[in-house]
């Protein structure tokens, strides 16, 4: 359908149409900090950039079986058939892993205990997992600290000179809380963890099952022109 913005890197970059509203890196410095961590550790991972997601050499080995167990826990068709390659169909290999271009960097967790350690050694950024709650997570990641979806909403909003009593917000994370609670109207879809949907206004159906289209319609924001609801 096309978009006219979007938040990407768990809330560090904001667009507006062709305008960037704000965007927030890693350091080089903490990004080659993060690269050496995962490699002492035999951590697995990836880079994500507005350039591209560069993958650490090893990535796609260990993270096919990560994956089909993501798509599982997803309730995505075929999840037993669901690769790194099916899933990040353009990860670059073989590129450059000290960048100053990089919004987070998610490592495929080899137990609970790596999220742990890594709060410890990086205190100057901001920890997370995803992939599942608590200790079934199956990624780590690290991003720019102090930052989430509901300060980039904020910053959006300021930008446009619009009124939060007109946002609606939809996820599927535990990553997504914050902006459920701080937009007027939080949507969970049903394939989304426990915890969002606990704390969500309207709980919608899975994304491939038109959720946010009903939604939609359940809020009157569109009319019902497919019968789905």
């Amino acid at each position: 359908m096309g978009l006219d913005g979007m938040i990407g890197g768990n809330g560090s970059y904001v667009k507006d149409k062709d305008t960037v509203v704000m965007y927030q890196l890693i350091t080089l410095e903490q990004c080659k900090h993060i690269v050496d961590w995962c490699h002492s550790r035999n951590l697995e991972f990836y880079l994500e950039s507005n350039n591209g997601l560069f993958a650490s050499k090893n990535f796609e080995e260990k993270g096919n079986p990560v994956i089909k167990v993501y798509c599982q826990r997803k309730g995505k068709e075929n999840a037993s058939e669901q690769t790194v390659r099916t899933v990040f169909s353009e990860m670059i290999y073989g590129g450059e892993l000290y960048r100053d271009d990089c919004n987070k960097v998610s490592f495929i967790l080899n137990s609970y205990q790596d999220h742990l350690d890594s709060i410890k050694e990086f205190p100057d950024l901001k920890p997370g997992t995803w992939g599942g709650a608590d200790e079934i997570a199956l990624f780590g990641d690290l991003g720019v600290k102090g930052i989430d979806k509901a300060h980039a909403i904020d910053e959006l909003l300021k930008y446009l000179g619009a009124s939060l009593e007109d946002t609606f917000a939809f996820g599927d994370a535990k990553v997504d809380i914050p902006m459920l609670e701080y937009c007027n109207v939080g949507v969970a879809v049903n394939s989304g963890g426990d915890e969002i949907k606990a704390m969500a206004d309207y709980v919608t159906d899975d994304v491939n099952q038109d959720g946010i289209y009903k939604a939609f319609v359940h809020f009157g924001l569109i009319d019902d022109v497919l019968n789905l609801c």
